[in-house]
């Protein structure tokens, strides 16, 4: 059991922050038993937790106590924690007179957590408020500097290791389903289904002056084939045909999708409105930002999408901002949505700190907005689907790759190849973390002019060889959902059993169970020769009734 001591603000981050890293837990108070005691920005109260973790850059009564040397507090710091860089948003002190340690700030190598033990307590100092970073990235966001570092997973990797480090035993229940090694969700933006909704407009001239001119560009820079080059100048020239009639639309790639994607079931989100520009940040409505279809122009290919096992989303205009909004778009979606779970994402990325409240208020019951327009990585520094702070079930998919970040010439202007590594680099980190990488491949991105099939080809490829499960987004918000319902709040391990609680979603009993993982705990000189702690995964069974306490045979604690 983990005991926590933090400040009253900090409790709801405190709450998330386990959700994330799922083993039992509770607030510690005067007389409660805990094996590892946690305490943010907090006094350190008397206990017999085996292990303490102190966080925090305020000057505290152990620091006193021990006799540690303090350096200064700073803020923008990135730590060094073995071949892993720790951006941090928040304030950090670095310690003196220290030999070693598992943190070092990176450019002047200070240490920033030292350790000591006190009779049979081992009390780590961490220079760091952990609550106060985790809150940043649920709310802010990272920067692009540091996009590519999943540093909320990170934080929690860290807690794990200490904690087995110094030989406590450890089970949680991993972000990771029953028989996969992680989860990816394939999803489609639907801007443009359809070429001949746009007939002497900006996309159009745009899509001519690409095909014509961009695509000579490209294969001159070695990114196109003549192959490719030759296909957009047969698609420029078939405009007239394709407005007529009597050429089929090379911007219809609904079916094209399901063929590629096989067994896998993805998401589409689609605008509600045809003709609404919606608001920006600033209040205008840019005109070029409003979607040239009806709902009615693709009905049927949504409905067979929806047959086939795929899932039809929203395409948000305005409902980042406000909730009427946010309603009336649900409703005119509501037709073609399937499953317990109604998911949105905002046209333009658009999205502020109130967004997940108004979204939440509009009926959605997760979104998939948060991350980059420009670049890949992890906005909110983690792979798992995530609760914000300001909602009360709305649940977060983040979003980690999008085709027009990595392609565009004004944002990261990668070549097919270059395409391929970054989405690899994302599959490996999955791989590492579990939890669930997401992708945006818009509709239009397989055929002309882009032609940007190669690279995603290639990713479905590899999502297989590498055992991933590949549900709709709802699917995996329902699997995280479900993985929240596990109560570990307050739940202690006996001798040999977990007991907790499933409040399990309707629907649940299709999705991939959850399973156990235990850490036996190991000295530090056996941790030091391993690159991760050791650990058994075993499945974790259970009843899918709601609120149904269940009991599950885990290890006994070495």
């Amino acid at each position: 059991m983990i005991g926590v001591v933090a400040p009253l603000s900090a409790v709801p981050v405190v709450r998330e922050f386990f959700e994330l890293f799922k083993t039992p837990w509770q607030m510690h108070s005067p007389g409660c038993r805990c094996d590892v005691l946690l305490c943010f920005d907090s006094e350190v109260p008397a206990s017999e937790a085996r292990l303490v973790l102190v966080f925090g850059p305020q000057e505290q009564p152990v620091d006193r106590t021990e006799g540690w040397t303090l350096g200064p507090v700073r803020d923008g710091l990135v730590l060094s924690r073995g071949s892993d860089r720790l951006p941090l948003y928040s304030a950090c002190r670095t310690f003196r007179d220290a030999e070693s340690s598992t943190l070092v700030e990176e450019s002047s190598t200070e240490i920033a957590a030292l350790e000591k033990r006190c009779g049979e307590q081992k009390v780590v100092r961490i220079g760091y408020d952990l609550t106060a970073e985790v809150r940043y990235l649920l709310t802010q966001g990272q920067p692009r500097t540091f996009a590519r570092i999943p540093t909320l997973d990170l934080h929690i990797a860290f807690v794990r290791e200490l904690i087995v480090a110094h030989g406590v035993p450890l089970t949680e229940i991993p972000p990771v389903p029953e028989g996969y090694n992680f989860i990816a969700c394939l999803t489609h933006d639907v801007d443009h289904p359809r070429v001949r909704n746009h007939c002497c407009d900006h996309t159009m001239f745009g899509f001519v002056v690409r095909a014509l001119f961009g695509s000579v560009f490209d294969w001159m820079r070695g990114r196109f084939s003549f192959q490719q080059v030759a296909g957009c100048y047969r698609a420029a020239f078939s405009l007239p045909f394709v407005y007529g009639g009597w050429a089929p639309d090379f911007w219809n790639l609904f079916v094209r999708y399901r063929e590629i994607e096989k067994e896998a079931r993805s998401t589409f989100f689609v605008i509600p409105k045809r003709g609404v520009a919606g608001r920006d940040a600033k209040g205008r409505q840019p005109a070029k930002r409003a979607g040239k279809y009806s709902l009615p122009d693709i009905q049927d290919d949504l409905r067979e999408l929806v047959s086939a096992g795929g899932e039809v989303a929203v395409h948000g205009i305005d409902a980042w901002c406000d909730a009427a909004s946010g309603r009336d778009e649900l409703a005119r979606v509501h037709e073609f949505a399937s499953g317990a779970e109604t998911g949105v994402r905002m046209h333009w990325l658009f999205f502020d700190e109130g967004s997940p409240a108004r979204l939440e208020q509009a009926g959605y019951s997760y979104d998939s907005t948060v991350g980059y327009a420009d670049t890949v990585g992890y906005r909110a520094g983690t792979v798992q689907v995530f609760k914000p702070l300001n909602a009360e079930r709305l649940l977060e998919l983040p979003m980690h790759a999008m085709d027009t970040a990595m392609y565009y010439l004004s944002y990261m202007s990668l070549s097919p190849s270059e395409v391929k590594k970054e989405l690899n680099g994302l599959v490996e980190k999955a791989v590492r973390l579990g939890g669930v990488l997401t992708i945006n491949w818009h509709d239009r991105s397989l055929g002309p002019e882009r032609f940007w099939d190669g690279p995603y080809l290639d990713l479905l490829e590899e999502l297989r060889r590498r055992g991933a499960w590949m549900p709709t987004a709802g699917e995996a918000v329902a699997w995280f959902r479900n993985r929240r319902g596990v109560s570990m709040e307050g739940r202690e391990f006996s001798e040999d059993r977990l007991q907790g609680e499933l409040a399990a979603e309707s629907g649940a009993e299709s999705l991939p169970g959850l399973r156990l993982r235990t850490y036996p705990g190991l000295s530090r000189d056996r941790q030091d020769r391993q690159q991760t702690p050791a650990f058994t995964d075993r499945p974790f069974r259970s009843s899918t009734r709601a609120s149904r306490k269940v009991q599950e045979d885990v290890p006994a604690a070495a």
